[in-house]
């Protein structure tokens, strides 16, 4: 006779909802998140209606492009697809500097809690001035 408890049972449950949660193709946001969310327009949860090139050319367009791309989608060759072909966009520059020159940059960007339970509040200008080496207090 087995001292250890018997877990098929507990592993077979796993599995099922494992399975079920397969099967969906979208989570939706958790009610307290959406409340507290700074974008609250039900409308930014909802993915594009099947492919629109539009939706895509709106997002892209509020980021800083160093260059503007040339193309929204390349599918000449399936299943290698590119996207905003010509352009050129650095993504450090889209998340801290930008802020920064928009005088946002003492705004909290990043919020850090240790393991042994410290936290520390990043602005986006400490995150530059660590990104470039600075160190920051």
């Amino acid at each position: 006779m087995s001292t250890e408890p018997d877990t098929a049972p507990a592993g077979e449950a796993l599995d099922d909802e494992l399975a079920t949660l397969l099967d969906i193709e979208t989570f939706d946001p958790p009610s307290e998140f959406r409340e507290r969310a700074l974008l609250n327009d039900p409308a930014v949860y909802e993915p594009p209606r099947g492919f629109r090139r539009r939706w895509w050319i709106e997002q892209a367009e509020q980021l800083d492009w160093f260059q503007k791309w040339t193309r929204v989608l390349d599918d000449d060759d399936p299943p290698f697809y590119k996207w905003f072909t010509g352009g050129t966009l650095n993504v450090s520059y889209n998340c801290l500097d930008r802020h920064v020159i928009a005088g946002r940059g003492d705004r909290v960007a990043f919020h850090w809690r240790g393991e042994d339970g410290s936290e520390r509040e990043i602005t986006y200008a400490g995150l530059l001035a660590m990104w470039n080496g600075s160190p920051v207090r």
